[in-house]
């Protein structure tokens, strides 16, 4: 297999939001591609439009488990990734993190592959270094209930490092922060998302905190090209390296863009922000800039239009866009029984 041009890539968590882009570029770069999900969160929506292409094949399974293919590289993908889905089996949550990681390298380690994890700038927690480089240890609250995302892929990366110590494995470690774009789960309770769907509804947008808090949003189709870079990269680099947008906006300066772009009446209300959320978060990219050659290229009002023209396409499949019932925002966990009514504002 070493002499051909094509490579038999595992993608594991291949039916969810970066999963099916990621199947989708590695078929278009000419490979051949197994795509492995418990459609726990993952849709065959996803990846219907792969599923006649020759070089693509589905497998419905729990990371969780042992897997023996035969492949020349793997991207483990495989995790629920925003705190509606992660906060509602945390116990599940930490086995996917750890026993999905502990099975994948065992799996990369028999066949001789290389292997990424897609970690999380989550790892960072709270953090107190702004903005976040690669050698920030993090600020995180091991017992919180964000903790079985963010110590599960902690320990995965412990793991990752623990296998290249000790069997020479070529590993790669990505820190993603917040992507974005067309495919996301509507209701999957992140910001990006709920701020669409309420907005294309004119419902009240939710904001957790007095909205000054910030995040970092990178356009999928950017992320994806840096995952391949960083597959590429010599054995020797590991990683861990971030992979996200460096441009830095508040909550308020989202909800306002969302609403300009689609046209929105939808006021804003304030919530309580709930406990660990990150008030600021903006990874510093020197590495993958200097080791990949790699930046990102799609500006947020950019991908916001792509992104708002796939949720008005999904919700007129669904029907009127006023009668999808959207979930509050999240930057944070959602919180059940939270009966603040909260502060308004109207923009209009």
């Amino acid at each position: 297999m070493k002499e051909l041009h094509y490579k038999r890539i595992l993608v594991t968590g291949g039916a969810g939001f970066l999963g099916s882009h990621l199947c989708e570029y590695l078929l278009n770069q000419g490979h051949d591609v197994l795509c492995v999900d418990n459609f726990y969160t993952g849709t065959k929506l996803n990846i219907v439009h792969l599923l006649n292409h020759p070089n693509f094949e589905l497998m419905r399974h729990d990371v969780t488990f042992p897997l023996y293919v035969e492949v020349d590289e793997i991207y483990n993908l495989a995790c629920p990734a925003s705190p509606v889905h992660y906060q509602f089996d945390p116990v599940q949550t930490t086995k996917t993190s750890v026993h999905g990681a502990i099975n994948m390298l065992g799996l990369a380690k028999r066949v001789k592959a290389r292997i990424l994890q897609a970690s999380t700038s989550e790892v960072y927690g709270d953090p107190e270094v702004h903005p976040q480089t690669e050698d920030y240890w993090g600020h995180v609250n091991p017992l919180g209930i964000r903790s079985c995302y963010d110590e599960g892929k902690r320990c995965a990366e412990t793991l990752f490092m623990d296998y290249r110590r000790q069997h020479g494995l070529p590993v790669k470690i990505a820190r993603i922060f917040n992507t974005y774009g067309p495919r996301m789960h509507p209701n999957d309770g992140r910001v990006v998302s709920n701020f669409i769907m309420q907005a294309l509804a004119d419902a009240p947008i939710t904001i957790y905190g007095d909205g000054n808090q910030t995040r970092s949003f990178c356009y999928v189709d950017d992320l994806i090209e840096a995952f391949h870079r960083l597959m590429q990269t010599p054995n020797e680099f590991c990683g861990p390296v971030n992979l996200g947008n460096p441009g830095e906006f508040s909550m308020l300066e989202l909800a306002r863009k969302v609403i300009a772009i689609t046209g929105s009446h939808s006021e804003i209300i304030f919530k309580p922000l709930p406990a660990d959320d990150p008030t600021r978060r903006r990874p510093d990219i020197s590495l993958a800039r200097n080791y990949l050659g790699w930046e990102p290229k799609v500006s947020l009002d950019e991908g916001l239009e792509k992104t708002i023209a796939y949720f008005k396409q999904l919700s007129f499949a669904m029907g009127d866009a006023k009668e999808v019932e959207a979930a509050p925002v999240s930057i944070a966990p959602m919180v059940p029984g939270d009966g603040a009514e909260g502060s308004r504002i109207n923009l209009h």
